[in-house]
């Protein structure tokens, strides 16, 4: 009979599952560290009841959204778009190389910790602070927000390249190793099968990333829809800054519906037909639920 067979019969806690005076203790400094931070940053209830009535006028003013401006609202969307894909495409393929040399499972120590140097330095800093520091260098515009996203960009998919890689199976790349293929057959029919529909999760889920960042590094000059955006709310113009807002949610839902799209190309080998054919029987089993 187990002990905890015997704490059920005698109506009594399992010892194992008592908590040790260790995490009691970090339970409570944790406790007390929370209440110690809410005092130094001077929260309180009637703060948060002012808050409230001023969302309360903010968010009045929001409504209706006014769309007459549809020519700088589609401008701004069109060039956070073009900063995204760029930023993208060039922060992808610059992370491919820096993933696989960060790889110890097929890279030697020299190789790796500069690679990782690499990665943890591009992952350092917010997106909105690097784009800062473009500004200065190449002044305000897209090319300062491409320069920050595609550092973003090679410092996510390069960590998570690197651990994807980490993470294969030994015994396909021995397998060929064994032949006397070269590193570059190593890698082509050893890891890349291996990391290959991972890899293009990560993609896809930067340029999504990057499609949310393009609209906040324009706010400190990088370009974008974000620039559009900090000039309106300069101007209190609150009913355009609405229709930004939504034109941002409508981008940000037309990039989610084509990395859906692209993964299910890439992954479930889906043709066009396929997609369209999906949403067909969504819409037919929705109508017979209802």
């Amino acid at each position: 009979m187990t002990a905890s067979d015997a704490a059920a019969r005698g109506g009594g806690r399992d010892p194992s599952l008592a908590p040790s005076p260790w995490s009691r203790a970090i339970a409570l400094a944790l406790v007390a560290y929370v209440i110690y931070a809410s005092a130094q940053m001077e929260l309180s209830w009637d703060r948060f009841l002012v808050g409230l009535d001023n969302a309360q006028r903010f968010f009045g003013r929001l409504f209706p959204p006014n769309f007459e401006r549809a020519e700088l609202l589609w401008k701004g969307l069109k060039e956070s778009l073009e900063i995204a894909v760029l930023a993208s495409t060039l922060g992808i393929l610059l992370a491919l190389p820096v993933g696989l040399f960060a790889a110890r499972n097929l890279m030697p120590p020299w190789v790796t910790w500069p690679a990782r140097l690499v990665i943890v330095l591009a992952r350092s800093f917010h997106p909105v602070i690097v784009a800062i520091l473009f500004v200065k260098a190449v002044g305000f515009g897209a090319l300062a927000g491409i320069l920050a996203l595609t550092v973003a960009s090679i410092g996510f998919i390069g960590k998570l390249l690197t651990e994807a890689i980490e993470e294969i199976s030994d015994k396909q790349v021995e397998a060929i190793r064994a032949t006397g293929a070269p590193f570059t057959s190593v890698l082509a029919f050893g890891v890349v099968p291996q990391v290959f529909g991972r890899f293009i999760g990560f993609a896809t889920y930067q340029l999504d990333s990057n499609l949310r960042n393009s609209t906040m590094v324009g706010i400190v000059g990088a370009g974008g829809i974000g620039g559009t955006l900090f000039a309106a709310f300069q101007r209190f113009d609150y009913d355009f800054v609405c229709a930004i807002l939504i034109a941002i949610i409508a981008l940000i839902m037309a990039g989610e519906i084509l990395a859906t799209a692209v993964r299910a190309i890439f992954i479930d080998n889906a043709t066009l037909r396929d997609l369209f054919r999906r949403g067909a029987l969504r819409r037919v089993r929705h109508a017979e639920d209802d």
